[in-house]
């Protein structure tokens, strides 16, 4: 008896630990004014950057459209877009984040604008290892009525398919003293920009941009 019930006891307990280590998925994204608004064209506007390098900034928003227009959507070019805000004066992420939507709208013609900030972005030196990360999050703003259609998030990391047990502390080592040369001579948060855009913005993702009317899967997400 004094088994059964031991056994039973482990059995719930096992139980109760594999309930609470499980992961819920993510609720399912509300497309409903995505869709209602079909945007078509999209202007980027510079990111805000919250992260201590200067490079950020440039960076990310030399990648954020590649992944728009895969998507299906027509973008405007990015160059273009910061030239038409420098004639007007506007040069500086935070202000031109605060134009008008109706504004936006006026100037470009635009059925939309995406809004995005980088809250990580370089790379972080520790005793045996450097570790690049860009974390980056954007929201779809309709720029007829200023709702937000979309709004999500993503990072990249350097270390996300690293192995730092192979070599020993030596390895570690030399393998971190390779980083560090590579990191300081390159834009190390470049590639990782990359990865963050296409993570953030790629269309058929979970809870992710919708596929836009310029892709064979318009309508099928």
């Amino acid at each position: 008896m004094g088994v059964m019930n031991t056994n039973w006891i482990f059995g719930v307990v096992a139980a109760l630990a594999l309930g609470g280590c499980a992961v819920k998925p993510p609720a399912k994204y509300d497309y409903t004014a995505f869709r209602q608004a079909k945007p078509r064209s999209i202007v980027v506007l510079p990111p805000l950057n919250e992260s201590p390098d200067v490079e950020a900034t440039s960076s990310v928003l030399s990648q954020l459209t590649h992944p728009l227009a895969e998507a299906g959507y027509y973008v405007f070019p990015v160059t273009l877009v910061r030239e038409t805000f420098h004639q007007n004066g506007l040069d500086v992420a935070g202000d031109i984040q605060t134009v008008g939507a109706d504004k936006l709208s006026q100037v470009f013609g635009a059925d939309a604008a995406l809004y995005v900030t980088v809250s990580r972005y370089g790379t972080t030196y520790i005793v045996v290892d450097s570790v690049t990360t860009v974390a980056v999050s954007a929201r779809l703003v309709d720029l007829k009525s200023g709702t937000v259609l979309w709004s999500g998030a993503a990072s990249a990391s350097s270390n996300e398919n690293s192995n730092n047990n192979s070599g020993g502390l030596v390895g570690a080592l030399v393998a971190a003293a390779v980083k560090q040369i590579i990191n300081q001579s390159t834009n190390a948060g470049y590639s990782m920009a990359g990865t963050a855009s296409e993570r953030l913005l790629a269309g058929g993702r979970q809870n992710g941009i919708l596929y836009g009317p310029y892709s064979p899967k318009y309508g099928t997400d």
